[in-house]
């Protein structure tokens, strides 16, 4: 007997009747090149950040914020040469990319511990970092608000128990064993590009940032007012921090062409990168 049931109308069966559309390939990734803004600059020239093609997490973009970021870092290489630094949330990772090429002593790029977010992270750092530098900076995913123990073991600011531990081994890159400095230990410089529109996450981020930044470090915060009427909402961020003994100084402005051109809201808001440092203390700014 056939499978399949015939009758005035042809062929009728499941496979006919139930036809699902072929599912559009995924798009493909994107390249964003970054050109040094220092022309005196020995460290590097240019930047490839491959982006991946789309993804419910806003990687597939390079934001306005990562670029002024970027900008910034390269103008203020006090806050880094020679210490450690965490990026939160980085997608292409532009910004600790930068910062490990002009003189970081480890760096960890982290974000949603996604397979393709990581795995582009991992493929930007090896098409831009030196073979030789490349011990010193490493991938890692992680979610915001979680233990910070895995972000200072990479960074070799946590010795587990007393044996020699190899940062890098769960991105594959770094080969060498770090020493650490102990629980007392913890990043220098924290970066958060374009992430505080995540209402949601603003404690998480805080709780990160407080468990992973050393005693006299800072985290840099940088971001746009994509939806102009939740800018308040945004500044909650801020907020919060000063509530739980963080001291916030607004040290920089940028203009862009708007990120998304179509959206509503007043354009120049919606073009503009602000960047804040924020450092442990209780004094308001």
């Amino acid at each position: 007997m056939s499978s399949s049931v015939e009758g005035d109308d042809g062929n009728l069966s499941l496979d006919s009747i139930f036809i699902e559309p072929p599912r559009p390939p995924s798009p493909e990734p994107t390249i964003a090149v970054r050109h040094s803004r220092q022309q005196s600059s020995t460290h590097w020239k240019t930047i490839v950040v491959r982006l991946i093609g789309s993804h419910p997490l806003w990687g597939h973009y390079l934001w306005n914020a990562s670029r002024s970021l970027a900008t910034y870092l390269q103008r203020a290489p006090e806050l880094y040469d020679g210490r450690t630094v965490l990026e939160l949330g980085a997608g292409g990772g532009l910004p600790s990319l930068v910062v490990a090429k002009c003189g970081a002593r480890k760096v960890v790029l982290t974000d949603y511990p996604d397979k393709a977010l990581v795995d582009n992270m991992i493929h930007n750092v090896e098409r831009n970092v030196e073979p030789e530098r490349r011990d010193s900076i490493h991938v890692l995913g992680y979610i915001w608000g979680r233990p910070v123990e895995p972000l200072l073991l990479a960074a070799g600011e946590l010795v587990k128990d007393t044996d020699t531990v190899t940062p890098g081994s769960e991105s594959g890159l770094g080969s060498g064993s770090g020493s650490g400095a102990g629980a007392g230990g913890g990043f220098d410089l924290i970066l958060l590009s374009d992430l505080i529109f995540n209402h949601s996450q603003h404690r998480a981020l805080l709780t990160t940032c407080e468990g992973a930044i050393a005693p006299d470090g800072c985290v840099l915060v940088f971001y746009t007012h994509h939806r102009p009427h939740l800018a308040q909402r945004d500044m909650e961020f801020f907020e919060l921090a000063n509530e739980t003994g963080w001291k916030c100084e607004k040290v920089w402005t940028e203009r862009f062409p708007p990120m998304f051109p179509e959206d509503s809201g007043e354009e120049e808001i919606r073009s503009t990168v602000h960047g804040w440092k924020v450092t442990r203390g209780r004094d308001v700014v």
